[in-house]
């Protein structure tokens, strides 16, 4: 079996979108699975790849002020299936109505939508809570014919639940190359019908407007693209908005409305949020 080193950031401040970033940096780098916690990150990686020095630069040129403590530990061969089983990715249901699970778990419990992700990434399995107040509107719509689009689909399990509904055409764009493989697999593994893109939010120039615009990513990127999302929505349109908090939805309201775009509901949980809009133009 192989052995591993296992990496520990202590992150200050933290939250979904710093330890997402961090996973992203550290994927380029070889590490495999990525465990992240309200206080920072806990990574792996195959111990012939390991290089203190590739985190610690990481570290040093991260994009955000944060304080972030390293520590390393040797962790020998395991199967790491089981471990990943055991301590970490567990199947969630998700409003009693969509269950998320892996291949190798046991006793998954019945649910009308079944969805099984490889657990290589624990970041986008359902159980953060931007991406489970996602799915508990999805759930809530009905999709039948609709046209998606997914920006920053991650593992893609947005997407692969709007196709499970019953939606049209779905796109998943997605701009880290290690997660737009990782779609692609969940694709492949759940036989569902969504076109996954690499890129940023100029790929949307290639699409037609959709029914329903999801962007799960964060408060600034959302602010900075929500025109081109805008853009991306029919009149009348949908659009789900999360990745951030409670006490950013003035701020996002403000920008939305100049666009034509109305808040009409939100979920939230432990302060984050999950926004639904209509398109009023």
């Amino acid at each position: 079996m192989t052995d591993y080193q296992q990496i520990r950031l202590d992150i200050t401040p933290c939250d979904e979108n710093i330890t997402d970033l961090f996973a992203a940096f550290l994927a380029d780098c070889g590490y495999e699975s990525f465990v992240p916690d309200e206080t920072g990150l806990t990574a792996y990686i195959n111990s012939t790849l390991f290089n203190k020095e590739d985190v610690e630069s990481i570290i040093a040129d991260f994009p955000m002020e944060v304080d972030a403590k390293l520590t390393v530990d040797f962790i020998e061969g395991k199967d790491w299936n089981e471990e990943w089983e055991k301590n970490y990715f567990q199947p969630i249901v998700i409003a009693d109505q969509c269950v998320i699970h892996s291949t190798f778990h046991k006793d998954v419990p019945n649910a009308k939508y079944d969805i099984v992700i490889d657990p290589k990434m624990a970041f986008g399995t359902g159980h953060h809570s931007t991406t489970s107040l996602i799915l508990k509107t999805l759930l809530e719509i009905d999709m039948k014919g609709k046209s998606v689009i997914d920006m920053g689909t991650g593992t893609g399990i947005l997407a692969i639940l709007s196709a499970m509904l019953g939606a049209g055409k779905v796109t998943g764009i997605e701009i880290d190359p290690g997660a737009y493989e990782n779609a692609l697999e969940h694709v492949e593994l759940n036989n569902v019908n969504v076109d996954v893109l690499l890129g940023d939010a100029t790929r949307l120039n290639e699409l037609e407007p959709a029914d329903i615009f999801i962007a799960n990513i964060n408060r600034n990127i959302i602010l900075a693209d929500i025109s081109s999302y805008r853009n991306n929505l029919k009149p009348g349109g949908i659009m789900l908005l999360s990745g951030f908090y409670e006490s950013d939805i003035a701020m996002i309201e403000r920008a939305a409305n100049a666009l034509g775009l109305e808040v009409i509901s939100y979920k939230e949980d432990k302060d984050w949020v999950a926004v639904k809009l209509i398109c009023k133009k």
